[in-house]
């Protein structure tokens, strides 16, 4: 008898640390408890199915944070120190794996299917030919009109659809005599106006070959020009910070934005404006040759890391989740407004709904079109330092510098941060 329970309690012992070995827990960082770490949540439960001993360990980690605990790890030679997955916002994404490159696991034989991503995303995540993301949420740009405020000047949202610049601002002037409202508004010398316009033509602020690309960009200097004469006529209001732009919307005190498709998220907060707002494309550049309706503000993906000794689980946890699972995106569309660029999820039915809120219209099945149509651009190492000298650029002209001038001085600006 109790050579049989020393059996039993033997083999009850043995089953359990065979569970306890085979057990394996990836551990991922992102930062927002209703848009991707909800996300992220719902591929746990999806991944769960396929393999019941993964568990996911989600830890909330501001991005700020992400980039700084990324660059004290790598600098204090203590890798083991960072996860297995973290999400990583696309515009610092070539930077990271430039500077660290032993630090982001290649995913390019991984077995994922990039080609079913938007391909404005996907170049995001490319770095020498060689693909180190997951392309996680859309930050396809839209116009977001009122129709309530456009029908008092005698428009509809069709007659901003496919129009140029020029046309908006003309019909932009129209409004604000007829209604007293803006179309748009946008938080002072932002240079996020310019940025949707210059992917929009299939342009950046470096050329092909990473080289400053800013005094002698014509693209550049026409968007330049597009925003200070949206400011000096009115059609769009400056305002001193993000609070007081999302305030814009919120109080309804201008007729539109355009901005990544995001912005839907605060749009909606306001129930009493139900059923007053429509979407379209963007406008187009007058003169610029590779002109488009279609741009992106904003989006982030998800990397591997080299060191993780679990990095074939993390590999295949992704591409059973955001690069393979149509119900994924399905669930977590109505909840937190996380479009997808994995094109298989933009003929899910849940992507065509009508919107009560939009009237009725298909906005999420619209965004993943416009998605689709997205011009290529590569961000480049020295993004955000082009950035902020392009912002201080807008600040030169609004205060009367030519553009000329103002472009040339930003462009030795960030040939001077990137050194010889």
């Amino acid at each position: 008898m109790r050579k049989t329970f020393g059996l039993c309690l033997f083999l009850i012992l043995a089953l359990t640390l065979t569970e306890v070995a085979s057990a394996t827990e990836i551990t991922v960082w992102c930062w927002d408890p209703l848009f991707n770490i909800y996300a992220m949540e719902e591929a746990a439960k999806i991944y769960a199915e396929i393999n019941p001993d993964v568990t996911i360990n989600i830890v909330e980690t501001p991005w700020d944070d992400v980039q700084t605990k990324l660059t004290t790890a790598v600098m204090a030679g203590q890798l083991d120190t960072l996860p297995d997955i973290l999400l990583m916002q696309d515009n610092a994404l070539v930077k990271n794996v430039t500077n660290y490159p032993e630090v982001f696991y290649d995913l390019t034989e991984s077995g994922i299917d990039f080609s079913q991503f938007a391909d404005f995303k996907v170049n995001h995540t490319v770095v020498d030919g060689r693909n180190f993301g997951v392309p996680f949420d859309n930050g396809a740009a839209i116009t977001a009109l009122r129709v309530d405020i456009l029908e008092q000047a005698g428009y509809t949202v069709e007659d901003f659809t496919d129009i140029t610049w020029s046309r908006f601002i003309e019909i932009g002037k129209d409004v604000l005599e007829k209604t007293g409202y803006p179309l748009l508004s946008a938080v002072s010398e932002s240079p996020d106006h310019i940025m949707v316009c210059l992917q929009s033509a299939g342009t950046w602020m470096f050329d092909e070959n990473g080289d400053v690309f800013i005094a002698d960009n014509e693209v550049l200097k026409e968007t330049v020009e597009v925003y200070v004469e949206l400011v000096k006529s009115g059609v769009l209001v400056q305002v001193p910070d993000w609070e007081q732009y999302i305030g814009t919307l919120n109080r309804g005190t201008v007729a539109g934005t355009i901005n990544g498709c995001w912005i839907i998220g605060t749009i909606v907060a306001q129930p009493e404006q139900a059923g007053k707002w429509r979407i379209t494309n963007i406008p187009r550049m007058d003169r610029a040759p590779n002109a488009t309706q279609y741009s992106n503000q904003g989006g982030s993906s998800w990397m591997v890391l080299a060191h993780s000794p679990n990095k074939d689980v993390a590999v295949d946890f992704l591409k059973h989740t955001f690069a393979g699972s149509v119900e994924l995106y399905e669930t977590i569309l109505p909840s937190s407004g996380a479009l997808a660029t994995y094109l298989p999820a933009g003929d899910s039915d849940v992507y065509n709904e009508p919107h009560p809120f939009f009237g009725g219209q298909a906005i999420y099945a619209d965004i993943t079109e416009f998605a689709a149509q997205v011009p290529k651009i590569s961000y480049g190492v020295y993004n955000y330092e082009a950035r902020d000298a392009v912002a201080m650029a807008i600040s030169q002209v609004l205060q009367g510098w030519d553009i000329d001038s103002a472009l040339r001085e930003a462009e030795e600006t960030v040939k001077f941060l990137m050194g010889p």
